[in-house]
């Protein structure tokens, strides 16, 4: 049995050689050619191998089968044996696809515009995702038993109009609804920031929600906290669960005690330390949330408009100025900030998270592989899903609808 790894030095690969998909079509080939799905993949996957025929001396028609079994040597290779089969759309690093296929679940297809994360993706699962999904012929995209995606939300423009299924024209959710509508998976699942539930007055949420029950859905969703699940961090998500006989039961979720931060912290690393003078509150509260506000850099105070008796609390209304202690949550990771955001106070002392440290109040596994810089890093993490909240609602889904 030939080595992934092998295939790819012998071939040369690399995901910037994946022009017009090639690459993305040949790893799906190679992922999915036991169970039927690969012959969505055969054509253009035999093509982009013969064009590389000249240059690594091949046989003028490649026979990609001669590569077959492959042993996947990566983090997360794909399940020999499953019970269902999904796509991960926007997938991003893969928050997603680890849990599924801890759940026994089958990645059929996925789709990932970001080119450091096409990477990062490769070097855990084997398999270059697809790129920017307004573009490609959905015709490729294989039957399926569950439909991920944690979707942009870009803004709508209805003007009131309510338009139902032609409002999310011009929007990336219109392209999932789409592949819903041309496959009909046995359940979507859909993830989604908090701000969702208030994006124009609640009407985007219930175009949503109308949508999917048009194309035959029976549709719940809920706003759950990854905190609940055994992450230390405070991030609020919207779920959406789709399924064309049974509503999902958001009850049946198992969670878990809120943790705290320094229980994950790394005790040796090359640290940032703050620099600069700070003040630390010393009759600090514990938030509802299980947030700890300690402390703040000391900037300047912003004067206009700032109540008596509020100054510290309005210099610090910039996130990036506030610190947190160890002893609660971390806030939620951004995807806007590419050098970390928040100040923690640990041990007597002011301190950014580690990238580690970052990737592990997501819930992704230590053997997890990181690659591209410090500051892309920084933007794909927050990009990314909790690991341990999907798990769970994958294993619930499981039980529940399939």
């Amino acid at each position: 049995m030939v080595k992934y790894s092998t295939v790819k030095k012998k071939l040369k690969i690399e995901v910037d050689r994946a022009t017009d998909n090639g690459l993305a079509h040949l790893t799906h080939y190679f992922q999915n050619n036991q169970n039927g799905v690969s012959q969505h993949y055969k054509e253009p996957a035999s093509s982009y191998l013969t064009s590389l025929a000249d240059e690594l001396s091949l046989v003028e028609e490649p026979q990609m089968q001669l590569f077959l079994p492959m042993k996947f040597d990566v983090p997360f290779p794909p399940p020999t044996e499953y019970d269902f089969t999904f796509i991960d759309l926007f997938a991003g690093i893969g928050g997603f696809r680890i849990p599924m296929q801890e759940n026994k679940g089958k990645c059929v297809f996925t789709s990932e515009y970001n080119f450091h994360a096409q990477r990062s993706y490769e070097l855990n699962f084997g398999e270059v995702p697809f790129g920017d999904i307004t573009k490609l012929n959905l015709d490729i995209v294989p039957p399926h038993d569950v439909l991920t995606a944690g979707f942009p939300c870009q803004p709508f423009s209805i003007s009131g109009k309510m338009k139902g299924f032609e409002d999310t024209r011009g929007t990336l959710i219109y392209n999932v609804f789409q592949i819903i509508e041309m496959r009909q998976p046995k359940v979507v699942f859909l993830e989604n920031v908090k701000h969702l539930i208030h994006h124009d007055g609640g009407k985007t949420l219930s175009i949503i929600i109308k949508d999917l029950e048009n194309l035959g859905y029976i549709v719940s969703w809920k706003l759950l906290n990854a905190s609940n699940f055994g992450v230390a961090q405070n991030r609020e998500r919207i779920i959406i669960i789709g399924h064309k006989e049974k509503k999902f039961d958001f009850s049946k979720l198992k969670t878990k005690p809120k943790p705290v931060l320094k229980d994950i912290l790394e005790t040796e690393g090359n640290f940032e330390y703050l620099n600069e003078p700070y003040t630390i509150i010393e009759d600090h509260k514990v938030q509802e949330s299980g947030l700890i506000f300690i402390g703040y850099r000391n900037k300047k105070i912003r004067v206009a408009g700032v109540r008596p008796g509020t100054e510290n609390l309005s210099r610090v209304h910039k996130q990036p100025n506030r610190i947190y202690s160890t002893e609660g949550l971390h806030p939620a990771l951004p995807s806007q900030e590419s050098s970390g955001r928040f100040w923690i106070y640990h041990e007597g002392k002011v301190r950014k998270l580690t990238i580690n440290e970052c990737y592990r109040i997501m819930g992704f596994p230590d053997k997890f592989k990181k690659i591209s810089n410090t500051a892309e890093l920084y933007r794909q993490i927050g990009n990314s899903v909790c690991v341990p909240m999907i798990r769970e609602i994958t294993k619930q889904i499981k039980q529940q609808l399939l």
